[in-house]
């Protein structure tokens, strides 16, 4: 896998072993990142981090500090070792091993902020429902914030939610790409 833009454009990252994963594919990320714009100094949250080639892509673009969040310990390890290969400043991340569902009281007891939550969990197990509900149910975004979720084209994400609002999404093939914002 390599990173499309930034610093780090054309460098490639390691995918963890012996791990199920499904990464986000490369015309995807570029396709998000073509939507975001630019993010310079913006705070990013990867939850489901695998190889973590979605905050790697923020830091590479100018994001001001990612946090990766990661329950196995391959991925964890992954994220590390693609950070230190790039030479990324240890200033610009943090890695949390931890279940993406059970970050959240954290993150908001920390008085975290961020200004892109973006996760990929995976398919068919509602987890992206189930993330969606926790990240609207906890104070982490910023005002100016959006929540991104990638997930299975027939899934249905977008009921139960009472300070998020639907923005848009965007398909590709089975994967669709659903932006939120806070309600005004």
């Amino acid at each position: 896998m390599r990173i499309i833009g930034g610093e780090f454009k054309s460098r490639v990252i390691s995918m963890p072993k012996g791990v199920d994963i499904r990464p986000t594919q490369d015309k995807v990320r570029e396709a998000l990142f073509n939507i975001l714009g630019d993010i310079a100094g913006r705070r990013v949250l990867e939850l489901f981090g695998g190889s973590g080639a979605v905050g790697i892509e923020a830091i590479s673009r100018g994001a001001r500090h990612t946090t990766f969040v990661d329950n196995n310990f391959r991925c964890v390890n992954t994220i590390k070792a693609n950070l230190k290969s790039l030479g990324v400043d240890d200033k610009l991340y943090d890695i949390m091993r931890s279940d993406a569902l059970k970050v959240f009281p954290t993150l908001e007891a920390k008085g975290e902020k961020y200004d892109i939550i973006f996760f990929d969990p995976p398919y068919y197990r509602e987890l992206a429902k189930k993330c969606l509900i926790n990240a609207d149910s906890y104070d982490i975004l910023s005002p100016i914030g959006l929540v991104i979720v990638e997930h299975f084209k027939k899934d249905i994400i977008t009921t139960g939610l009472k300070t998020l609002v639907f923005d848009r999404d965007r398909r590709y093939g089975d994967t669709v790409i659903t932006f939120f914002q806070k309600s005004i």
